[in-house]
């Protein structure tokens, strides 16, 4: 079919010649929820709230027709620690149940129902990453101090609350990220379970920074439930922000539990996919509104509870000069940010290879945001996914940042990298990828670079 959406159903169709054929074979089909064994869950797609049910206890990886190195299936799988392989466009196709599986979040190839030899080399190849990360982890209180002396702070990203325990225990110096949207799944929270929530969190945290990040649903985060219709091009409709200007009611509530909880700990607010300096002072004034309805009400809060922004739209890192003026931090969403920068799909699987974090645009718009940020004396970290890529450290570091946000797993290796550079060297590296024409050319230098350093990880 010529439009693109119908083509898509394809998709629809198979799952139902998929689950007809299972019917009449007599098969049942397996849910996450009452697994018995090691488990890999195959599929065309897995919505956040069914990655979050299943049972950590017996999965084992995940292998998934659809998405991208940064869609939502991929970020779980790193939260929950597991290998995860996406955009393989037909895997559920080749599955039916009961086949042994490898799958390499390494290299990114899943192999069914490998011969004994393929299985021998595999699970030597897993033996080698089990030592090389539990020698990781004897390096966790380690400081990720660069050869010459220069500190950097190592945050995590989170999506639900027992990963908190998996941060402190991979050496997280807090929370950089907390995205709320779980709470949506299966129902609106009122603000109590939003405050709740958030208290817990500071209590596991004991005297370290949390940064909430309101809800950002939409796109391909529990769009359909938060937004309560169907759109046909989400990630440029109204999601994030723009949910929370059209639903004050959702907007107000999850903003009182965060102030509550500021009481508590250490609590920054950071906006999503703020694109004008208009939505920034309108999101502003309703904060300032809700400190005044508590401040009536006698409830406690931080009066001087930080406020910052997602820089993930390239309307708002082109101003950051502008941006800088009037927020207390930075954090910049790359996933988003390449995505919009290049118009690439990030989910998209026939596109994937067009997603190119070292693309000579993107380092542009991240020096513009940092060097923004050092003038204004504001902090500047970044939170997408590039940040928890080894590879892209020394070219960050080298860009001026000084606060990495990384998934939870990816800390002590990140740390371990920062610990064998130098500055001088990481600014010079940063000054050839930015002479670079072609992604793949700063993409290679990168590799190589980081293979050097790390030729453990790289084995």
């Amino acid at each position: 079919m010529e439009t693109e959406y119908i083509a898509e159903r394809a998709h629809d169709v198979a799952d139902i010649e998929r689950n007809l054929l299972r019917a009449l074979l007599g098969k049942r089909l397996s849910r996450g929820a009452n697994l018995s064994g090691d488990t890999v869950v195959v599929g065309h797609n897995l919505t956040p709230g069914e990655a979050a049910s299943l049972d950590t206890g017996h999965v084992r990886a995940f292998a998934i027709d659809v998405g991208g190195r940064t869609s939502h299936t991929a970020i779980m799988a790193r939260a929950m620690q597991i290998p995860a392989v996406v955009g393989l466009e037909d895997i559920s196709r080749f599955v039916s149940g009961g086949e042994r599986v490898i799958v390499d979040g390494y290299t990114g190839l899943v192999i069914i129902d490998p011969d004994s030899k393929t299985l021998e080399e595999y699970r030597k190849k897993a033996s080698i990453s089990r030592d090389f990360y539990r020698r990781l982890r004897g390096e966790v209180r380690l400081p990720a101090e660069t050869l010459d002396g220069y500190e950097i702070g190592i945050a995590a990203n989170i999506e639900l609350p027992h990963e908190i325990h998996t941060a402190l225990e991979w050496g997280a110096s807090g929370i950089g990220l907390y995205r709320t949207e779980f709470l949506y799944d299966g129902g609106e929270p009122d603000e109590e379970k939003h405050f709740r929530t958030y208290k817990r969190a500071l209590e596991e945290l004991d005297g370290r920074y949390l940064v909430l990040r309101t809800l950002d649903a939409g796109a391909d985060k529990f769009h359909k439930e938060a937004v309560g219709y169907q759109e046909k091009n989400p990630f440029l409709g109204c999601r994030s922000i723009r949910l929370c200007f059209q639903r004050p009611d959702v907007f107000r509530s999850q903003l009182r539990a965060v102030l509550r909880s500021s009481a508590f700990g250490s609590v920054r607010i950071m906006l999503p996919m703020v694109s004008s300096l208009d939505e920034l002072r309108r999101a502003k004034a309703t904060i300032d509104d809700v400190e005044s309805e508590l401040d009536r009400e006698g409830i406690d809060f931080d009066r001087n509870i930080p406020v910052g922004i997602m820089v993930e739209v390239p309307s708002t890192a082109h101003m950051a000069d502008l941006f800088a003026k009037e927020v207390n931090f930075f954090s910049i969403g790359t996933n988003d940010l390449i995505q919009y920068s290049l118009a690439v799909d990030r989910v998209n699987e026939r596109v994937a290879h067009l997603y190119q974090p070292a693309h000579p645009a993107i380092l542009r718009l991240i020096a513009t945001v940092i060097e923004a940020g050092r003038r204004q004396g504001i902090e500047v970290s970044i939170c997408g996914e590039m940040c928890s890529e080894p590879i892209y450290a020394i070219l960050l570091l080298g860009l001026g940042l000084r606060s990495f946000s990384v998934s939870p797993i990816s800390i002590p290796t990140v740390k371990r990298l920062i610990r064998k550079v130098n500055m001088r060297d990481a600014a010079e590296a940063a000054r050839i990828c930015l002479r670079h024409e072609r992604a793949e050319e700063s993409q290679a230098f990168l590799e190589a670079r980081a293979k050097d350093l790390l030729p453990e990880l790289f084995q």
